[in-house]
């Protein structure tokens, strides 16, 4: 077992399909190679990264409460979900640590259902735009945040 604090990193629907049109929002890099660099930008600053994603929003919010009492932080994109969830607004609610709103894509130049975000209301703070390197930062900042607390 690890001594490195744990941070979730919780993706969810259609996440999982990050890749598949290099043209899109979300650019060329698949689901795999994203969990790829966030394990090695965990690695660079001494967290262990547990990196998940579900199309269901129930198994979100159990890994959200899950991560009570075991992770120091959450980084999320609930990707749809973060417009309509109030189950994951609850569960994140309850979360003591940091929690870091991560989306791959500027949500601001898109549709304008997009601007209204039940995550950001209980987020410590927003990065959106920044495809994986927004994924990278939330890592980065995270552990800035817990090395803080």
């Amino acid at each position: 077992m690890s001594d490195k604090p744990v941070i979730y990193f919780i993706n969810g629907p259609n996440a999982n399909l990050y890749g598949l049109d290099a043209a899109g929002t979300y650019g060329p890099d698949s689901f795999a190679t994203l969990e790829n660099r966030c394990q090695e930008a965990a690695q660079k600053v001494g967290l262990q990264l547990k990196f998940l994603q579900s199309n269901h929003e129930g198994k979100i919010v159990d890994w959200i409460q899950e991560a009570r009492g075991r992770a120091a932080a959450i980084a999320i994109n609930a990707t749809g979900l973060t417009y309509t969830s109030v189950s994951i607004l609850g569960a994140l609610a309850a979360f003591s640590g940091p929690i870091i709103e991560v989306h791959m894509g500027n949500i601001w130049k898109r549709e304008a259902f997009r601007h209204h975000s039940y995550v950001s209301r209980v987020a410590t703070g927003v990065i959106a735009g920044l495809g994986v390197l927004g994924y990278e930062a939330a890592i980065t900042i995270i552990s800035q945040l817990v090395e803080r607390a």
